[in-house]
């Protein structure tokens, strides 16, 4: 995956991951779309091409440029073993909005959780959620949707066996 999402982009396919995102959710009358740095913002940004919308982005540091108060959430990272607080300024979110959550990846739901935090304080409507890869096996997803979330996945893994790479000398 670091291939075509992550350290290296795949432009063709991220250019149709926003399309297909766009597809699943036109109906929805969306306003905005957003999602968490960094990996996240490719397909994202591609997502608020196809609608037309802006793009926000939740911040993991809240830097200097950051004027006036934000909408904060604290994400505990399973791949990194970390926990952010996630910052998104309150000039780009309100209640007049109708949002869409996009991110790469969704497994233990945390960044999800955070996010919809985030809309909670806003006053923001949530629309619907998009994930590229869906790690099934763990528990987010499965969690997030008996909690009344749609979420649209676009591909999902189900497990993950042993795989020994051997390698000659």
């Amino acid at each position: 995956m670091d291939s075509f999402l992550n350290h290296q982009l795949d432009p063709m396919l991220i250019s149709e991951i926003g399309k297909e995102f766009h597809q699943r959710f036109s109906e929805e009358r969306i306003t905005r779309i957003l999602t968490i740095e960094t990996s996240g913002i490719a397909a994202a940004l591609t997502t608020g091409l196809a609608f037309g919308v802006p793009v926000v982005f939740a911040k993991k540091h809240k830097s200097a440029n950051m004027s006036g108060s934000c909408y904060t959430s604290r994400v505990y990272s399973y791949t990194k073993k970390a926990e952010y607080e996630v910052s998104v300024s309150m000039e780009y979110l309100g209640q007049q909005d109708r949002v869409l959550v996009i991110d790469d990846f969704l497994a233990t739901g945390n960044a999800i959780r955070g996010l919809t935090e985030i809309l909670r304080q806003s006053g923001a409507e949530l629309a619907g959620i998009g994930i590229v890869i869906e790690k099934s096996f763990q528990n987010g997803g499965r969690e997030l949707r008996e909690s009344g979330y749609r979420i649209e996945s676009l591909a999902r893994i189900r497990a993950i066996t042993d795989i020994e790479v051997l390698f000659d000398d």
